[in-house]
């Protein structure tokens, strides 16, 4: 029988290592350690497996699960190995010991010991960033390296005490060594003081030049990915933040070098957006890349950065390749739906299948090239946490919940342990786990897809809510927030403020709402595509109106006939200063005194001394004057009409005002001034006002008044004046965004180009500018 696959787990309650294909059970000599244990790891070789306890470091053989080494360092919160197992590295939190000196916190220790010999530390350094701890070793373990201030210092494995040789780079911050036969590092300077960040490749141990070099700004750190052979290096570049403010995460750019230097250039990504993943295959010819917004491109390139293959757009972010090169995974996880579409390479790319793994956060490919694990962690999730195998035909394997799930990964194995012969059939049995786990999945009986209120379903979906891979425009991102009154939403054109009651400014596309959305009535016109509800609401609301507009005629009718009415004129305003307590008595300043003490004639309210009759000293004519107040505010309480109308009158029939009107009643003497102050004291008895002779007069006309929309007066041909100047307004604007450099949309400039016409239109509707 084969050698099984094998993973490792580690949850809250302690760690577990299981073989996988196809016995699906825990290793037979392994004790299961329980309690606080932080971190664990395989060894490259796939010999052995440590673990670290808050007392030691344990280490056992993977194929009998026995302990083979036991390293006395408490406290260990990180773990690893070096490439063929000999040495194990150990890094602790930084601290001081009793003379304030830092402690030698990063440990190396070799592995095997003899028997009755005590654990062997090779070396010890310094290390207070937990990011990068590690030391990196060359693939024969010739050489170690790590980085210090502004120099790379390389050691042979055996004698970490002194230094062998040094990089030195001013300003160095990242550095990777590369695998494969030929020893190669490549180191990284930030930008720094205006100058441009650069990325140095240089051969071990010739420091003296580079061997290849790229300059470049935009570049606040980077990841070192190198092939399987050591020979060319992708260096993924990021900026912390995106001064184009295009992007939350910053800015990713993409470079390619060779060991040799014979070769360096910029990857060109035709879709704009961020990288989101790229990964070598295992033949290190080819290495693929997922970019752009959502949803995302996938592409295929050679090792000279050459497209070969692009997927069909999807929401994607993670790409990995089978151990043996002839699978491809596309997968969505983190806030994506967690699809994984697998493409047989050797096939023309053809999808073999699509895989659903919601919630995964961890997705490796199995040693033997046939199957995928999918994981739901803590502390991302603290729910649903477990684990699950996949063939790569699309059908689970295996299944395993758990509680608090931190870490889990592959047994690394050789492919020459596990060699591919056909990897889809026949289709090996599932494990009991497995059969269990589709009986509990529900399948949902109503379709999937976005959610749609009921006034929209039915309908087909405007373009500018599809995504680019459903037949939708492409996302654009012109860094501008989506508050500001000029910008774009990012799918089409800029929202604007409607006019209730104006026409819109361009024609609506079919079950599209004004100002955006999705309109809640359909495509529908008229009643017919109403509710019966609505169609109630909308009836309701017009008689409403419509009984409005019948008591302000009616109050206007009142004051017109010199009645008031019981009410006041306008049904939606309480009734203003009205009562006893508002009562004038007539005084020496025109029947206008109030009983506080009277007012001046320019103070009172019907007075219009500033009027053009009392200005050119012309004839006044009653009937015109009360028609005019009526007209000026339909909605002031015909009190006041009334008492504007005897102010004006009174006022007028002083000596020299200049009024004319016709034969009048002779009023009542006025009231000595001496006797002013006696008003103040004892109120007077109250005048009846002045009867003047306008019943033979013609009543005033009352205005026909009708329920109208809002901006719905006038001509049929005004309206259509003020539409055509309201598109000329708007054609401006779009030229003056256009000369400010701002690219256009292609309606946009078709709309710039109907100037002309529209101006035509004006003209022959007799509208000159």
């Amino acid at each position: 029988m084969s050698v099984p696959t094998q993973l490792a787990y580690r949850t809250s309650k302690g760690i577990g290592i299981l073989n996988a294909a196809p016995v699906y059970e825990q290793l037979a000599g392994f004790v299961r350690p329980e309690g606080n244990l932080r971190c664990c790891c395989y060894s490259p070789d796939s010999r052995y497996f440590a673990w670290a306890s808050p007392e030691q470091v344990s280490v056992i053989d993977c194929s009998v699960g026995y302990i083979v080494a036991t390293l006395p360092t408490p406290n260990v919160f990180e773990l690893g190995f070096s490439p063929l197992g000999t040495y194990i590295i150990t890094w602790q939190r930084p601290g001081k010991d009793d003379d304030g000196n830092a402690i030698k916190n990063l440990k190396v220790w070799k592995t095997l010991v003899g028997e009755d010999e005590e654990p062997t530390m090779v070396g010890k350094f310094v290390q207070k960033s937990q990011t990068g701890w590690n030391l990196q070793y060359t693939s024969d373990e010739k050489f170690c390296a790590r980085s210090v201030t502004n120099e790379v210092q390389f050691y042979e494995s055996g004698d970490l005490g002194t230094v062998w040789n040094k990089l030195i780079v001013e300003g160095v911050t990242t550095f990777g060594v590369s695998p494969g036969k030929n020893h190669s590092v490549a180191v990284f300077v930030p930008e720094r003081k205006g100058l441009p960040a650069a990325v140095k490749l240089f051969q071990v141990p010739q420091f003296n030049s580079p061997v290849s070099q790229k300059t470049f700004f935009k570049g606040d750190k980077v990841q070192f990915k190198w092939n399987e052979l050591g020979t060319s290096v992708i260096v993924l570049a990021q900026t912390e933040v995106d001064k184009t403010n295009k992007s939350y995460y910053g800015e990713t750019n993409m470079y390619v070098l060779s060991a040799s230097g014979g070769f360096d250039s910029r990857i060109q990504l035709d879709k704009e957006g961020p990288i989101h993943d790229v990964s070598w295959s295992p033949n290190s010819k080819e290495f693929g890349v997922v970019y752009g917004y959502m949803p995302a491109k996938t592409t295929i390139f050679n090792a000279r950065g050459v497209a070969t293959h692009s997927f069909n757009l999807a929401p994607r972010n993670t790409i990995l390749f089978s151990p043996h090169g002839r699978f491809v995974l596309v997968a969505g996880f983190g806030n994506l739906a967690g699809q994984m579409d697998i493409y047989d390479l050797e096939k023309d790319y053809a999808k073999v299948c699509t895989i659903e793994a919601s919630n995964a956060s961890v997705c490796e490919w199995s040693p033997d090239g046939k199957h995928i694990l999918t994981a739901t962690t803590s502390p991302r999730l603290r729910v649903d946490n477990g684990i699950r195998i996949w063939h790569v035909g699309g059908g689970i394997m295996y299944n395993e919940e758990m509680t608090e799930l931190y870490h889990v990964t592959w047994r690394p194995q050789s492919t020459l342990t596990h060699p591919l012969e056909d990897p889809l059939h026949p289709v090996p049995t599932p494990h009991a786990s497995a059969l269990a786990y589709l009986g509990t999945v529900k399948t949902s009986s109503k379709p999937a897809g976005a959610y749609r209120p009921p006034g929209a379903r039915g309908t087909s979906t405007p373009l500018h809510f599809k995504r680019e891979d459903e037949g939708g425009a492409a996302y654009s991102n012109n860094g501008i927030s989506s508050t500001s009154g000029n910008s774009s939403n990012g799918f089409g054109k800029p929202r604007r403020r409607e006019v209730p009651g104006a026409e819109p400014v361009e024609p609506l596309p079919p079950g599209a709402a004004p100002g955006g959305g999705v309109s809640l009535t359909g495509t529908g016109e008229g009643e017919e595509a109403l509710s019966k509800a609505a169609l109630k609401n909308k009836k309701k609301r017009e008689a409403k109106k419509a009984k409005e507009a019948a008591e302000r005629a009616a109050g206007l009718a009142a004051g017109a006939d010199g009645e008031t009415p019981n009410g006041p004129a306008n049904p939606g305003r309480p009734e203003q200063r009205g009562g006893p307590r508002h009562e004038r008595s007539r005084s020496k300043n025109g029947g206008f005194g109030s009983q506080g003490g009277g007012r001046s004639p320019s103070q009172q309210r019907g007075y219009q001394g500033h009027s053009p009759h009392r200005r050119n000293n012309s004839g006044y004519d009653e009937n015109q004057n009360q028609n005019q107040n009526q007209y000026q505010n339909q909605n002031y309480n015909n009190r006041y009409q009334q008492q504007g109308q005897q102010g004006q009158q009174q006022h007028h029939s002083r000596a020299g005002s200049g009024y004319q009107a016709g034969p009048r009643q002779p009023q009542q003497p006025q009231q000595p001034q001496q006797q002013a102050p006696q008003a103040a004291t004892a109120p007077p008895p109250r005048t009846p006002p002045i009867q003047l002779q306008t019943q033979t007069q013609t009543p005033a006309i009352v205005p026909d008044l009708a329920v109208t929309s809002p901006g719905g007066g006038g001509s049929p041909q005004d309206k259509k004046v003020r539409s055509l100047l309201k598109k000329i307004r708007a054609i401006d604007d779009l030229k003056m965004r256009q000369a400010g450099g701002e690219k256009l949309e292609d309606t946009q400039v078709k709309k710039i180009g109907t100037e002309e016409s529209i101006r035509k239109e004006l003209r022959g509707l007799g509208f000159t500018e």
